[in-house]
């Protein structure tokens, strides 16, 4: 199997930026992903794979095999009646597959509808909304090593998720290609409402799981633009964790600045807060734009590259040090090489 010279990438990312891949190929299958590595190896070509490019952003230049893992189908694994196992490719929408386990009744992931992108890249990020991360969900992730072809598997504790992170993005996991991830679901299980936007939004004195599956859409669609329409990946920040002193200080300087509680002993901030009371909500530099409806995400109104929405983040992430001593870190992954870098 052999790889395309020279792709463009913009209708590959939901950002919409400009880039180009030096060598692209879009795989379907073990076998062909394997095929498609020793083609790589043979080259000593630096591989990156890709999936619905929902949550990194594109510089104009990305060396190498870029691969798009569009891997499909869905195996129930084991049923007892309480608990079902299911194995999915990677490729599948993850969304799509949310709403198939709600009406298939597997329980546990309803809180996580609407985000994009795909089912591989769901355990890189540990995704996570309104009280839940799918690493509360995932048993182990099936991977092929890049460097050897072979077919690796790491239980839940392999993956070392963390707020927003897993091993995956560690040096330790790079060299992994995620093929499919397997999780358990729960056919009865209580509902979590736990999250106050989520909780307001229902109505209902003992919401079932459907209820809470269309009250997160509902909420997710008035707080986040669909980035079909308006190009964006979604939170363009992590909330910040600070030591509990940190945290006592900034409470004292910012009473209003909300906190959050973790399992750790760390407290969690609202980078939106933050954001807001620094006014950059709405504003407008060089094509992106802070969005108006949620600050924490930005949105691609005509840059074509990646400079444009790197400097506005800068920006903001200076803003927000100088004020709260705070240093927020964006989520999206920046991968490739700017157009000034290449000689």
């Amino acid at each position: 199997m052999a790889a395309d010279p020279s792709v463009s990438l913009s209708s590959c990312n939901t950002l919409r930026l400009a880039a180009i891949a030096q060598w692209f190929a879009q795989v379907e299958s073990l076998a062909s992903l394997q095929a498609l590595l020793q083609w790589g190896s043979a080259r000593e070509l630096q591989v990156l794979p890709l999936g619905e490019g929902s949550n990194v952003v594109l510089q104009e230049h990305l060396p190498g095999l870029v691969i798009n893992i569009a891997m499909k189908g869905i195996v129930l694994q084991r049923d007892d009646g309480r608990q079902v196992r299911l194995r999915v490719a990677a490729g599948e929408n993850w969304h799509k597959f949310v709403s198939w386990c709600t009406e298939r009744g597997y329980y546990g992931l309803e809180n996580l509808a609407l985000i994009p992108g795909s089912v591989g890249a769901a355990p890189v990020q540990n995704i996570g909304a309104y009280g839940v991360e799918v690493a509360d969900r995932i048993v182990g992730v099936q991977a092929i090593d890049i460097q050897t072809s072979e077919v690796v598997y790491l239980s839940a504790d392999d993956c070392q998720f963390s707020y927003r992170s897993s091993i995956f993005k560690q040096k330790g996991g790079r060299s992994l290609i995620i093929t499919a991830v397997d999780f358990k679901l729960n056919r009865d299980a209580s509902v979590n409402t736990s999250y106050p936007t989520l909780k307001a939004a229902l109505h209902k004195f003992k919401p079932s799981h459907r209820d809470v599956f269309e009250a997160v859409i509902k909420v997710r669609s008035q707080r986040l633009p669909d980035p079909s329409q308006t190009p964006n990946v979604g939170s363009f920040f992590k909330n910040p964790l600070v030591t509990s002193t940190a945290a006592e200080r900034l409470r004292t300087q910012f009473p209003l600045l909300p906190q959050y509680e973790t399992d750790s002993n760390m407290m969690k901030l609202s980078a939106a807060w933050m954001i807001d009371d620094l006014g950059w909500r709405g504003k407008e530099v060089d094509g992106v734009a802070v969005s108006e409806a949620h600050s924490l995400v930005l949105v691609n109104l005509a840059a074509t590259s990646s400079v444009a929405v790197l400097s506005l983040a800068e920006a903001i992430q200076q803003s927000v040090l100088q004020k709260f001593g705070v240093e927020l870190v964006i989520e999206p992954e920046v991968l490739g090489v700017s157009g000034d870098s290449v000689k």
